[in-house]
């Protein structure tokens, strides 16, 4: 994914790192980083002695950004990171975050079913107007981060980044993505532990954002398609990936 990410890159900007944040990992991830980081100078990685959580990973890469474009996705290859060149025409000025949402989801029918129930929840609790909120695919602002404060550390992240994005006034456009199947490795998100976890989050979450707030400040801004055929403008970009 790292490899595919170095060579879309720079076709599209002379400014570009590749982010990648090693959640305490416990196989070879580690030397497979120092790797990559000894073979391109564009690669700089982030470890953590000990697991933080998706949420957490994903903060520790947005706190490491520099450029003014951030883009990220899961490390589990079921994401093909060289589709960010469909997401960036889709960026113009008057638009904040380009939010990817999955074709067709390539998991078991089980995982499939538990996300299709998660995602409409999500939507619905959080008012929220983005096909899928939990599709890892998203190319943002630098400037639109800045302007909100993210806390979670489990997945619930991805609801609390939509959420808070849509009040403080962003504006979002979609752009589909193919999803495919896990060729290595396995998914630690579905344990007891943490899927405990997530729900517990999700409705603390959903206490703060929405039952604690009868109103809200921020100006209300649909979900806006953008055509492909605009360009963005001499902008950095930069990947995260977790």
């Amino acid at each position: 994914m790292v490899g595919d990410a170095l060579a879309l890159l720079p076709q599209v900007s002379d400014d570009y790192e590749v982010i990648v944040v090693n959640d305490g990992s416990t196989d070879e991830t580690f030397a497979v980083l120092e790797t990559l980081t000894r073979s391109s100078p564009h690669v700089k990685v982030i470890n953590h002695e000990r697991n933080q959580g998706y949420g957490g990973a994903l903060r520790s890469g947005f706190l490491k950004a520099t450029k003014d474009l951030i883009f990220y996705t899961d490390g589990d290859g079921q994401y093909d990171a060289r589709e960010l060149k469909h997401l960036l025409p889709l960026l113009a000025r008057n638009v904040d975050i380009v939010n990817g949402y999955k074709l067709k989801r390539s998991d078991a029918r089980h995982r499939r079913m538990l996300g299709a129930t998660y995602n409409k929840l999500a939507r619905f609790m959080f008012r929220l107007q983005v096909r899928d909120v939990d599709c890892d695919f998203r190319l943002i602002r630098r400037q639109a981060l800045r302007n909100i404060n993210l806390e979670a550390s489990s997945g619930v992240i991805c609801v609390e980044l939509v959420r808070k994005l849509h009040d403080a006034g962003c504006a979002f456009a979609e752009c589909p993505v193919r999803h495919y199947p896990r060729e290595h490795g396995k998914s630690q998100f579905f344990t007891a532990r943490r899927v405990s976890r997530t729900a517990l989050d999700f409705l603390l979450l959903w206490v703060q954002l929405v039952a604690l707030r009868r109103s809200s400040s921020a100006p209300q801004r649909n979900v806006r398609m953008i055509s492909s055929e605009q360009s963005v403008a001499n902008d950095d970009v930069r990947i995260v990936s977790e």
